[in-house]
């Protein structure tokens, strides 16, 4: 095809916007899938995407659209994840385009997602479409939405009024397509520069790369390199997506596709990195970095026997998924389990329910972490300094050493009804956000820009702000920096031995109320035993928090019956200094459930 008759374009919207149904309709009036093998939510195949509504995999299709003029145009339509915690993956896939369309639906009007990738592709200067859903609905304001969108562009830009249940307006969007959005620039003559914007696993043919082609082609045969690691492959199969794999003698410039070449490792391949030909000096494509994962949490089995079920769990899934990384973890209450590091909590939320969905293992999983970062006296009497990656309380340096902690920061974006805008900042206070910037889109809607630490946000903060705003506001941020602040780990112990499992690590203001709510839950857990327990909670070395499990008494007087008072004296002389001894000696028996109970993120309370 040639190069000025190709569209590249992606779809971008807030969840439960529309987008997987838009994209329905104009694979249906392409006829990319023959209608029997048509059906909703086409690209969403994982049974998680179509059931939560969202999409978590990248997808390409290609579909040949004949436009109103008897033209025959090439359409790619690169659909993206559309969650904060993989804004990496959305930013490689609309780095593809050189379109996008906006769709806002016309019932709920501008969200926070919808705003982030707005800004997004205008950063990128893709061509953008403005388009309003869900038309056809009773209760939709069109007119509001709008001036919202038109607020967000700066530019009062015609938007096209669809249904993408209905199909409604669908075809006079495809020729915006056509008439609006630029072709791709490169030529066929330059040497090969490809990028890689997606890739999965297959358990024959190895990892399957998703590529667009800016400049060059590529043919089977060809000795391919990846420039971030410089390896070598030898192409093996290339071809078209529509949506399945159908093979093709060779890829061009400004064209989609995908890639074999005999990989066995998908962590060889790394999403926004450029491929070009064995030996060619290219300048690589623009905006690609190594992402690392910013939360973690430990996974360990319900059950112990089926530790060797989870190890084999989470190798195949990351197969499929190398953006989380993990490493084996043994705690003395939990047992063997893993350290797992994820792109954001959905991630988390996602591999957990794909593991005890797919693999049949019921899980642990503690309460998530951020990586803090620790400068700290390399021992106790030295005056030389190091800065250390904290990723688990165990990891965190002795008090005596530490000399200052610096936690991740993000930039928050929350859209909220003016009427519930005291309550969102009463609680974005609450978070330790600092305020930067207020903005109205329209007379009822206001945009509140905060910075706040990820680690406020990574436990209740959705809920709260559900809450907070009657389910109306949303939430987005982007990864800002590292800032200093006082961070301190909390110890937990019980009878006078630390127990690691249940250690963590918060602000200094917090670390007062968190102690005493964890030693209240774990009073109302631990069983009574024959002496006084005592749980505490320690920072730097001093308790701040205590609670005390009361002894079981034994009745020691119930075989008397009457006789002198210095018989019951001794027999509850002898009792006392039994408890006494069996307090110096004896061990805590700390079920398995209260583990469960405490550190499991479903029952973390307000």
């Amino acid at each position: 095809m040639e190069i000025k008759k190709i569209r590249n374009f992606s779809i971008i919207a807030h969840i439960d916007h529309g987008k997987s149904t838009l994209a329905d309709r104009v694979i249906e009036i392409t006829k990319a899938i023959p209608q029997r093998e048509m059906k909703e939510q086409f690209l969403d195949a994982m049974e998680l995407e179509r059931e939560r509504g969202i999409t978590i995999k990248a997808k390409a299709v290609r579909m040949g659209y004949k436009a109103k003029n008897g033209t025959e145009y090439l359409f790619n339509l690169i659909d993206t994840p559309g969650h904060v915690d993989f804004s990496y993956e959305v930013s490689r896939a609309l780095y593809a385009c050189e379109g996008v369309i906006l769709l806002v639906d016309a019932t709920q009007g501008v969200e926070a997602q919808t705003l982030a990738h707005a800004h997004l592709a205008i950063s990128l200067g893709l061509k953008i479409i403005p388009v309003i859903n869900k038309v056809d609905l009773e209760h939709s304001d069109v007119e509001t939405t709008q001036e919202q969108i038109w607020e967000i562009l700066k530019n009062p830009v015609d938007c096209t009024l669809v249904s993408a249940k209905t199909g409604k307006n669908v075809d006079e969007l495809l020729e915006r397509i056509v008439k609006e959005i630029p072709h791709p620039q490169g030529g066929v003559n330059n040497e090969l520069r490809a990028l890689v914007f997606d890739s999965v696993y297959d358990s024959y043919k190895g990892v399957i790369v998703y590529v667009r082609m800016f400049d060059g082609k590529i043919k089977k045969g060809d000795i391919i390199t990846l420039y971030s690691t410089s390896k070598n492959y030898k192409v093996e199969e290339i071809g078209y997506l529509t949506p399945d794999m159908k093979q093709s003698d060779s890829l061009y410039a400004g064209e989609v596709g995908y890639i074999i070449a005999g990989i066995k490792d998908i962590h060889d391949i790394k999403i926004g990195d450029t491929i070009f030909h064995k030996d060619k000096n290219i300048t690589p494509l623009e905006g690609f970095k190594d992402v690392k994962p910013v939360v973690f949490a430990g996974i360990f089995p319900v059950n112990t026997s089926d530790y060797n079920q989870l190890k084999a769990a989470i190798e195949k899934l990351n197969l499929t998924d190398s953006s989380f990384t993990y490493q084996g973890e043994v705690s003395k209450a939990l047992g063997f389990g893993f350290r797992v590091g994820f792109m954001g909590l959905l991630h988390l939320d996602i591999i957990r329910q794909r593991i005890e969905r797919e693999f049949n293992v019921p899980l642990i999983v503690t309460n998530p972490n951020v990586i803090y970062k620790v400068k700290s006296k390399v021992n106790l009497n030295s005056k030389e300094t190091k800065l250390v990656e904290v990723r688990n309380p165990s990891e965190f340096p002795h008090y005596g050493e530490v000399l200052e902690v610096f936690e991740p920061y993000v930039n928050a974006r929350i859209i909220t009804p003016l009427e519930f805008m005291e309550s969102v900042i009463i609680l974005l206070k609450d978070k330790r956000g600092i305020h930067k910037k207020i903005d109205y889109i329209s007379s009822k809607r206001v945009v509140l820009e905060y910075e706040l630490p990820l680690s406020e946000i990574i436990m209740d903060f959705y809920d709260k702000l559900k809450s907070s705003s009657k389910g109306y506001a949303s939430f987005d941020y982007e990864y800002s920096e590292y800032k200093s602040s006082d961070i301190v780990k909390v110890e937990i112990l019980i009878h006078g031995e630390v127990v690691d499992a249940l250690s963590f690590m918060v602000h200094r203001s917090k670390a007062q109320f968190a102690s005493r709510e964890i030693c209240e839950r774990l009073k109302k857990i631990i069983p009574r035993h024959l002496f006084e327990v005592a749980i505490q909670a320690r920072v730097d070395g001093r308790v701040i928090a205590r609670e005390s499990i009361s002894a079981l008494r034994k009745d020691v007087l119930a075989k008397c019956y009457g006789g002198d008072i210095t018989r019951k004296r001794k027999l509850l002389e002898k009792q006392k200094e039994g408890k006494r001894r069996m307090k110096l000696v004896g061990n805590v028996e700390i079920p398995q459930e209260a583990f469960i109970n405490v550190l499991k993120t479903d029952n973390k309370k307000d």
